[in-house]
């Protein structure tokens, strides 16, 4: 899929913004009530429904192999669920977790998700954010980040250029009390990107590098 470009000098744009697919809250609605706390089973369902959405993602071209949830693991609520949107809506910033963030804010009524008073809330992501989504995630008052892949796999695998992450970016989040674990359901998230990187090179998806490195589906 080529980049749109407009050369529209009559309307002045005022607004942007992203949808998410329904399909997401299909499959966030099968679920039922999501799992309480975060032990195995919590880990198995929730970060299976991650790698499952960031699969359809990537192959109905809305954008990179990327979801992400919001939940509050003393209910089981899913708050909102969302996927990488950055082909969809034309905006480079529409990654997984702005995305999936900016409902749950909407949604709360507030920017700070993490507010004196409020249910501890916890972001879920198939693979670890980039230094967008790092900043993102830090300044959104989420208490605790769990991701499947947190190593060079994510870069290795997509090609995507994830931007220069702090050697000790936990230690980072743990400083502004955000608690982080890694690993969950590892394997099969990472087999959700090395097929992103199969799709890529068949020409059957966008990598949307900034600056014309990027590489365009057929």
């Amino acid at each position: 899929m080529a980049p749109q470009h407009r050369s529209d000098t009559i309307s002045p744009v005022t607004s942007f913004g992203a949808s998410m697919p329904v399909w997401v809250d299909e499959e966030v609605a099968a679920l039922g009530h999501g799992p309480v706390g975060d032990g195995q089973e919590a880990c198995t369902v929730l970060m299976r429904l991650l790698n499952r959405l960031a699969d359809r993602n990537m192959r109905e071209g809305g954008g990179g192999p990327f979801a992400a949830l919001v939940r509050d693991p003393a209910s089981g609520e899913i708050v909102t669920a969302g996927v990488n949107r950055v082909l969809a809506s034309g905006l480079s910033s529409m990654h997984a977790e702005v995305t999936t963030l900016s409902l749950a804010q909407a949604r709360r009524g507030t920017w700070d998700l993490g507010a004196a008073g409020a249910a501890p809330l916890e972001l879920w992501v198939n693979a670890r954010p980039c230094v967008m989504c790092y900043g993102a995630t830090m300044w959104s008052g989420v208490k605790r980040l769990v991701i499947a892949v947190d190593g060079p796999e994510v870069e290795e695998l997509t090609g995507f250029d994830e931007g220069p992450m702090p050697e000790d970016w936990i230690g980072r989040f743990a400083e502004r009390g955000i608690e982080v674990e890694t690993g969950v359901l590892r394997e099969e998230a990472v087999q959700v990107l090395a097929d992103y990187r199969d799709l890529v090179a068949g020409g059957g998806a966008t990598l949307y590098n900034a600056r014309g490195t990027g590489v365009h589906a057929s």
